[in-house]
């Protein structure tokens, strides 16, 4: 019996993350009344409580985990350096002579918000009245306009800065180590965070692509639900006046691309990428003029309050690695999943399939810190890639966020939904392309190469 007290950790903890506590303190508070209760009954070490303090000091010293408020903060800067007209009317600009136009400019400028955000929930809501307004009033069909927005977030969440990515990036690297050390070797390998930012850009391709595809067969085969327009309104309904909007998109989209391409080749550390990236934007809002010291305080007050959400569930996930190791759940996963029929394969499946249900109800930052820990280190001592299990877990859980009804990303959609836009129109928009990211994800697991063989080819 006391070898599923595991077991009944981890669910104890679902139910009550379930009912709408707060993740950090679920998770820490759970395993903290698990840990007493072992320690009274004798079936806990108190040792692993006593490691806790210093497993919290290696997360403040953890030099990926640095580079997130430092992304966030350039995320911020971005946002307040161009409004979401700007974005909007920048991208419109290019596409508006096609009766997907307004559809595909409404994709390009959700990524490029959606990554400035730095998180998808947030992205929805400073999208969401504006660009669905936008759509709407070039009589794009209400389920389709909807269905666009959501997947326009989700897809930023690929784009750097992805904070989705710098969390799992610590995560995977550690547990890549540690399965390595499982399978006796000594000297194992690291994983970067700009290995798997190139390992993302094929998948992240792909996806704007599929993106592109189903718009593009969705005019020819229902011209109805994207009427063709003159192009020579912006989507935002603002009025045309200055320089070439498209312009206007030059100077952040380098900035994201400077960032990536320093990760990507090696050239600079996360942390020293993300700075020269924070600096970058603090450069560009100094240049427009949408800077000064009242936003400042407010772009730090900020940045101090998301990155204090994200480390809050990292040393709560860490409290509860603890105490759940200290119960022998790493061995009773391990063992779960190695005697499943079918090896590495069927366990892939199970831990996707669960991943998916998850990610119906909670954050990524909820799966990474306490999910993927348990799990990874028991898939990667099988002998599969961390760069194609990691885009597997980003996929995946993009898939479903957008799978209604419970997805967080249809959810903020119905939430922020005008009157007359029923969740009914908004789930039947969103279905093509929840359909696409399966897709996404099958041909991930078929050609596992789609994730590996960029970052392959730059390492040489």
């Amino acid at each position: 019996m006391a070898e599923y007290i595991p077991l009944l950790l981890f669910m104890a903890t679902l139910c009550l993350l379930l009912l709408g506590y707060p993740i950090a303190v679920t998770l820490a508070g759970t395993a903290i009344l698990f840990a007493f209760a072992g320690l009274m009954a004798g079936h806990f070490d108190k040792g692993f409580l006593d490691a806790v303090p210093g497993r919290l000091i290696e997360v403040m010293s953890n030099q990926a985990l640095i580079a997130v408020p430092l992304f966030i903060f350039m995320g911020g800067v971005l946002k307040r350096s161009w409004t979401a007209d700007e974005w909007l009317d920048s991208t419109s600009w290019l596409f508006n002579a096609h009766r997907t136009g307004p559809g595909i400019s409404l994709i390009l400028a959700g990524v490029l918000l959606s990554a400035s955000a730095g998180a998808a929930g947030a992205a929805m809501t400073a999208l969401g009245p504006l660009f669905l307004s936008a759509l709407l009033r070039r009589k794009y069909a209400p389920g389709l306009s909807a269905g666009i927005l959501c997947a326009s977030g989700i897809l930023g969440q690929i784009v750097p800065p992805a904070i989705a990515l710098v969390m799992l990036e610590d995560v995977l690297s550690t547990s890549y180590q540690q399965a390595q050390l499982e399978m006796g070797v000594w000297s194992p390998e690291t994983m970067t965070l700009g290995s798997l930012f190139a390992g993302m850009l094929v998948p992240g391709m792909m996806l704007a692509l599929g993106y592109l595809i189903y718009l593009l067969l969705l005019g020819w085969l229902r011209p109805a639900a994207m009427p063709a327009t003159t192009g020579d309104e912006p989507a935002s309904g603002q009025d045309a006046t200055g320089p070439n909007p498209a312009g206007l998109l030059l100077p952040p989209l380098l900035l994201m691309l400077a960032v990536l391409g320093l990760m990507v080749t090696g050239t600079a550390t996360p942390t020293e990428a993300a700075s020269a990236g924070a600096m970058g934007s603090l450069f560009l809002a100094l240049m427009r003029g949408r800077l000064n010291l009242r936003i400042l305080r407010e772009l730090m007050r900020d940045t101090t309050r998301r990155s204090g959400a994200v480390f809050i569930v990292v040393i709560g996930a860490s409290v509860f690695s603890q105490v759940f190791r200290g119960y022998g759940g790493d061995e009773l996963a391990s063992r779960l999943l190695n005697n499943l029929p079918g090896g590495a394969f069927s366990a892939v499946l199970a831990v996707m399939l669960f991943l998916f249900l998850l990610g119906l109800v909670l954050d990524f930052a909820g799966i990474v810190f306490w999910v993927v820990p348990i799990l990874a280190p028991v898939l990667l001592a099988m002998g599969l890639d961390p760069l194609w299990l990691g885009a597997m877990i980003v996929v995946n859980w993009q898939a479903a966020r957008l799978t209604p009804p419970l997805g967080l990303a249809v959810f903020h959609q119905c939430r922020l939904a005008p009157p007359g836009l029923s969740p009914a129109q908004i789930y039947r928009g969103v279905a093509p392309f929840v359909l696409i990211h399966l897709l996404l994800l099958a041909s991930l697991a078929w050609w596992p190469a789609l994730a590996t063989w960029l970052p392959s080819a730059l390492n040489g």
